[in-house]
């Protein structure tokens, strides 16, 4: 019995492999991290398996760790909107999102930015709101200490409050182009936004008209107690993180539950895991590509990745020893959600520092299902049925193929199954994603 609600799929690139060791990967396309053609390739193979949106991550650290660990993985990764405004050239239906930090950067230059890639992709572009993680990016921006975890987040809802208002200061009918009256725009209908906060001071109008989407479709990933409240009030997709379906069907609820106070209905909020798919024909071939892919893990890498996401320095530990005591959750000032989550895995399953850096060395902390074809769909759907996704982000240990084999194996059974779309359904990503249209709130106060 097919079904009439679809999953929502993103493809989460990140070249050459999700997997912390997947550019030693004989079938990784290391050389091409930096070639144009190649993710033209990658993309054109999301586009053809009906993906809803390219997803590219980012931050502003070439790696963690110390340098043999930083040289034995991949620090290298493309600037999202060069890459994304290169991509909406080769690309005609997938959406386009890029994650930007509100911590390292200012609301003009962000909302500018995806005006550009909105309107140059016909309406495709989202972002991902970040606050950044890190102590190291701090020093790359000329500070000497990262932002407090409550106030990155202050200051993000702030950002994002200010980039709609400057995506709202051009009215959607406000150009114009009579050339006999010499009118290009009416000045009616361009506003200043003269915000002033506790963050920005910014008057505003935006040099750029009002995207094709009203906003770019707005992309958060923290799970946080912050980050589901700034979510609940201004995220349309989440991307996050979680290992069991009990775990997901509680944060799924929550954070629907919180959108009734800002007047949103759970429909305006698309919520999707990571999933790290290891995909065999057989379960037996799906195990030796896992065990192949664990087999490639350079220690100091792995230890080091580690490290970085429990915020403590493992490398004097016996590797194949338990985990020495971690820091409380409260004196954690990166990725508080990524912290506890695994934590919790190395206490659940009782793993020794070696176990757990080969267990989140390739989803770092998101699900990772393996299996034949048939097996991967039927816990993708597990999960969308029941409570625990409204779809996912699709996380491929290596690329091209990791990608290519989801698309080929993996695709026709959900499309079969009645849970993916078969055709695009609109011109937009908001379309696709079933998303309202955002009503500009100068035009709002105008009409009242």
């Amino acid at each position: 019995m097919k079904s009439d609600k679809k999953m929502k799929l993103g493809a989460f690139f990140m070249i050459p492999g999700h997997h912390v060791a997947a550019w030693r990967h004989p079938k990784a396309e290391t050389h091409n991290i930096l070639n144009l053609e190649f993710y033209k390739e990658v993309a054109q193979t999301a586009e053809r398996g009906k993906f809803d949106m390219i997803f590219l991550a980012d931050g502003y650290t070439a790696g963690h760790g110390h340098s043999l660990a930083n040289a034995q993985s991949v620090g290298i990764r493309m600037e999202p909107f060069v890459l994304l405004s290169a991509l909406s050239a080769v690309t005609e239906h997938i959406g386009l999102a890029g994650t930007v930090s509100t911590t390292y950067n200012e609301p003009f230059h962000v909302a500018r930015k995806f005006a550009a890639l909105d309107h140059l992709s016909n309406g495709r572009a989202a972002w991902n709101v970040v606050t950044s993680s890190g102590e190291a990016e701090a020093r790359n921006f000329s500070k000497d200490h990262h932002l407090l975890h409550s106030k990155r987040y202050e200051r993000a809802e702030e950002f994002v409050d200010v980039a709609a208002k400057l995506w709202d200061s051009w009215e959607d009918d406000a150009i114009m182009i009579d050339k006999e009256k010499a009118q290009y725009y009416d000045p009616s209908k361009v506003h200043r936004v003269n915000h002033k906060g506790e963050w920005f001071s910014v008057e505003g109008p935006l040099n750029i008209s009002r995207p094709p989407q009203g906003y770019p479709v707005i992309i958060q990933a923290g799970s946080s107690e912050d980050g589901k409240e700034l979510a609940a009030r201004t995220a349309e997709v989440i991307f996050t993180a979680w290992q069991t379906l009990e775990e997901a069907q509680v944060f799924y609820k929550d954070v629907k539950g919180r959108m009734k106070k800002y007047g949103r209905s759970p429909d305006e909020l698309k919520i999707m895991p990571g999933v790290f798919p290891v995909i065999g024909r057989t379960e037996k071939e799906a195990e030796e590509n896992k065990a192949f892919l664990e087999s490639l893990i350079p220690e100091e890498a792995g230890v080091a990745l580690l490290s970085s996401h429990l915020n403590i320095d493992l490398s004097g530990y016996p590797v194949d020893g338990p985990l020495p005591d971690l820091p409380s959750l409260e004196d954690v000032n990166g990725a508080k959600t990524r912290f506890k989550l695994i934590k919790d895995l190395a206490e659940r399953e009782n793993l020794t520092i070696r176990q757990l850096y080969q267990r989140v060395s390739g989803a770092r902390g998101h699900r990772e299902i393996k299996g034949t074809p048939e097996q991967i769909a039927d816990q993708l759907q597990e999960w969308f049925e029941n409570g625990a996704a409204d779809g996912f982000n699709i996380m491929p240990p290596y690329f091209p193929d990791g990608l290519e084999d989801f698309v080929q194996l993996v695709i026709p059974i959900l499309q079969e199954r009645g849970l993916f779309r078969e055709e695009y359904e609109g011109s937009t990503l908001r379309e696709n994603l079933g998303l309202r249209f955002p009503v500009n709130s100068f035009t709002r106060q105008n009409v009242h």
